[in-house]
């Protein structure tokens, strides 16, 4: 295999390992909200049930829907916490990136997938929040990334190299 292929392949393994690994990082060290398991008792199988059992299934349907409807508040704030530390992760690698890309271009290029990847993960999870003021933040700082990051890579004049001219004529200005 070529060793351009096996670079490329190499930087976008290193960055969706590095993605997975601060996915993974989070759900470890920060678990989530436990979902409420349905009642057993709420499985109903007779056909005329009296006035008192239905008034005992009501009620357990009402602790039901008031757990999970906790389970979905928690839920809500535990995304909104995952997608500060995913997004926060993003720019450190970023950050990481940026420093190690004189020193080695493959290794840069793989963090760099790493933090776009987790800026993707970033974004689902704030969407997962339901707060769009956050998703708007989130995804305001990932335009903010992705601008700065083109710019860098795609636009920015790299330092010039002594290369000597193409027709093998004298600089203009010897003499």
């Amino acid at each position: 295999m070529d060793n351009k292929v096996l670079k490329a392949v190499y930087t976008v393994f290193l960055g969706v390992i590095i993605a997975l690994f601060v996915g993974l990082g989070i759900r470890t060290f920060y678990a989530p909200p436990e979902v409420p398991e349905y009642p057993v008792e709420m499985i109903f199988e007779k056909t005329n049930p009296t006035d008192e059992e239905l008034a005992k299934q009501r009620e357990l349907q009402m602790k039901q829907e008031a757990a999970f409807r906790e389970y979905e508040e928690a839920s809500e704030i535990y995304n909104g916490n995952v997608t500060v530390a995913a997004l926060i992760s993003s720019v450190v690698l970023l950050g990481l990136s940026l420093v190690v890309e004189r020193r080695n271009r493959v290794l840069a290029n793989g963090v760099m997938f790493g933090s776009l990847f987790t800026l993707i993960y970033s974004i689902t999870r704030s969407f997962m929040s339901g707060n769009t003021t956050l998703s708007f933040i989130v995804v305001t700082v990932g335009l903010a990334i992705v601008l700065f990051l083109g710019y860098k890579r795609f636009f920015q004049p790299r330092e010039k190299q002594d290369t000597p001219p193409l027709n093998g004529d004298a600089p203009a200005n010897a003499g």
